[in-house]
């Protein structure tokens, strides 16, 4: 109250700024000067006049003190951070003070914009946001919600420490993890189509499927499909023992060990996870544990490297590509989004050479709300609270040296196509028909003129089988591996002659047919 009406400490009051504040507890509302001015001004000269009366107060003193004005000011007092001031109560020693990481121009940009944003995405929504320093772990400004006081939001609840489901924003650190094994370039070649691991089938966010994709595509377009392929290839266990190494535990569900859906948001994190978990792609692959100044004393100040540095740059170099949401201000940052199951949770994380910033958009009840997507509910407030911060831009690291991308034509054959051996062929578990040759049928006589000069190629066609596909004439191999069910081929001479083909999963289907 003191702060409020005076805008100073108690041991500053006057004698009349006392004798108002003893005045209030007993008819708080109605005695509050900056409703009710005549009524404050009465009460306070009733406390006057009872401090005479206990010889508390001199009678010259009390009628100095009665000639003061009354203000009908009251002022909104400071609620910055309150999540984290909350939390720092139990720490708190009379007359000590207590020190947090926010910056306060950082936290009064980042809370505005939450609540600017908030407003825009309707009734019941809230946003949380942590913006950290990558080098440090110091948080720089974080909000718990959109604002702590509306209860139809409820404020109170600090979003930035709840668990749900991450969507799809753990993907760079799949991709991550398969460039140090050296199981992919960042042209390789990779299949998104329908897939069946054992029962489980991904399915990209809009349903629909790209054919053959890079790498570097595959991530900047977030396809589910490619990133389960070399997620299954990575090891879902290994994924999970680099997150436990950054200092991150996903929550899984219980009694479940570590599985393909994990990288499509099958676990739980917090939002400060996330962010801890970027700090380590803004800083070299090297986190840092995450800390506001609300932990314990003794709580230990850790780092760990979640990738190496030039799998780690590589993850940079494809999200800096992530087209920017429409309207946004470009700031050069590199950023991912998600969003889970059910349209639940949107998340955009992204981070410049220096600061890491993470958005979490949903209803804190977990309810579902349709159309609420990562990319077009959380990357709009990702950029604009990097640009109200307030903090300087810093420009994402160069390519480190040593590193070599090849183009994709000049990539050696296991790196040309996931999944690919030294032959060139997928090494997959298949679920589709075996190939059958459809023409030419067994036993035909065709008709192609090799005694001429004009002799003419005979057209080759299949069904079924997974691409890509060899062909072999008398167990010569024809032109390289295809991903096309048609061929042709030029026979050099007339006679018998065998026709194969071999599909990725090493199935063959041959006919034999005569040529003349």
């Amino acid at each position: 109250a003191s702060l409020a009406y005076f805008g100073k400490e108690p041991k500053r009051l006057t004698v009349s700024e006392s004798a108002l504040l003893v005045a209030l507890p007993q008819l708080p509302e109605k005695r509050r000067p900056d409703r009710n001015l005549k009524i404050a001004h009465a009460a306070r000269d009733r406390v006057l006049t009872r401090m005479v009366s206990s010889r508390l107060l001199g009678e010259r003193e009390a009628a100095r003190a009665a000639l003061d004005d009354v203000s009908d000011l009251r002022r909104t007092l400071p609620a910055l951070a309150a999540h984290a001031a909350y939390a720092m109560l139990p720490k708190a020693v009379p007359g000590q003070p207590l020190q947090l990481t926010i910056r306060k121009s950082v936290q009064e940009g980042l809370e505005q914009v939450a609540k600017d944003a908030a407003t825009k995405l309707g009734p019941r929504l809230s946003v949380a946001m942590v913006l950290a320093d990558s080098r440090t772990g110091d948080i720089l400004g974080e909000v718990g919600s959109a604002n702590f006081f509306d209860a139809s939001r409820s404020g109170w609840i600090d979003m930035t420490k709840i668990v749900r489901s991450p969507g799809s924003t753990l993907k760079p650190f799949i991709y991550g993890l398969a460039f140090e094994q050296g199981l992919v370039a960042q042209e390789t070649l990779i299949d998104d189509s329908p897939v069946d691991f054992s029962g489980y089938r991904p399915k990209n966010f809009d349903m629909g499927y790209q054919g053959d994709v890079s790498i570097r595509q595959a991530l900047q377009l977030s396809l589910n499909v490619p990133a389960i392929r070399v997620l299954d290839a990575v090891g879902p266990t290994r994924l999970m023992a680099r997150f436990r190494q950054a200092g991150v535990s996903p929550i899984l569900p219980v009694n479940e060990a570590p599985g393909l859906a994990i990288g499509l948001g099958g676990v739980g994190v917090t939002l400060r996870d996330l962010v801890q978990l970027y700090t380590g792609l803004a800083n070299g692959g090297k986190t840092h544990a995450l800390h506001d100044g609300t932990e314990p004393a003794n709580a230990e100040r850790t780092s760990a490297t979640i990738l190496d540095g030039q799998a780690n740059w590589q993850i940079i170099d494809i999200l800096s590509g992530v087209k920017p949401p429409e309207g946004a201000l470009q700031r050069g940052i590199a950023y991912k989004t998600g969003t889970s199951y059910g349209y639940r949770d949107a998340w955009s994380v992204g981070f410049d050479g220096r600061y890491v910033l993470g958005v979490w958009v949903g209803r804190p009840d977990a309810g579902a709300v349709p159309g609420l997507s990562g990319y077009v509910s959380a990357a709009p407030i990702l950029f604009d609270g990097f640009v109200r911060s307030g903090l300087a831009a810093v420009p994402l690291p160069g390519k480190p040296p040593g590193l070599f991308l090849p183009r994709r034509e000049d990539l050696p054959v296991p790196l040309a196509r996931f999944g690919a051996g030294a032959a060139g062929l997928v090494q997959a578990t298949v679920t589709s028909p075996a190939p059958t040759i459809i023409f030419p049928p067994d036993g035909a006589r065709v008709d192609l003129g090799t005694n001429s000069v004009d002799a003419s190629p005979l057209v080759l066609k299949l069904q079924g089988g997974r691409a890509p596909f060899r062909w072999l004439a008398n167990g010569k191999p024809l032109v390289g591996i295809d991903r096309r069910r048609t061929a042709t081929w030029q026979p050099d001479g007339a006679g018998y002659s065998t026709l194969t083909v071999i599909d990725a999963a090493g199935r063959a289907a041959s006919v034999k047919v005569f040529v003349e």
